[in-house]
């Protein structure tokens, strides 16, 4: 039989924020940049755009408390070697969908600014 003690909210919060940082203390670059693979003779890395986001919160009178998080990975392309060169080779699906939002914006304010012309 467990028997839960309650503890005060800041050592609560303390303790859940040291499990973050022990959680997520690598990532970024390490998990940007994927290990070197070899494909067809020639070394490729991997790239990809992390984005990880965290919150939390809690009580002080219940000692009740709670959090989330969540990430995404956009795989970028690949750096690969072209004549004992790097060059990065991008994901053009990944990047045609980055340029949606763009494209649709620049489209609006186009219309705006016509309209504004005309007037």
């Amino acid at each position: 039989m467990v028997i839960a003690v309650p503890r005060a909210y800041g050592e609560v919060m303390s303790d859940s924020f040291s499990s973050f940082v022990d959680t997520f203390k690598n990532i970024g670059v390490t998990k940007a940049y994927g290990p070197a693979v070899q494909v067809g003779g020639e070394e490729i890395v991997p790239v990809a755009l992390v984005s990880f986001g965290f919150g939390g919160g809690g009580e002080a009178g219940d000692g009740a408390s709670g959090g989330g998080g969540g990430g995404m990975v956009l795989p970028l392309g690949v750096y690969r070697s072209v004549g004992g060169r790097a060059a990065f080779r991008p994901n053009t699906v990944v990047t045609l969908m980055c340029l949606v939002p763009v494209i649709l914006a620049a489209g609006a304010a186009a219309g705006r600014a016509i309209r504004a012309a005309r007037s």
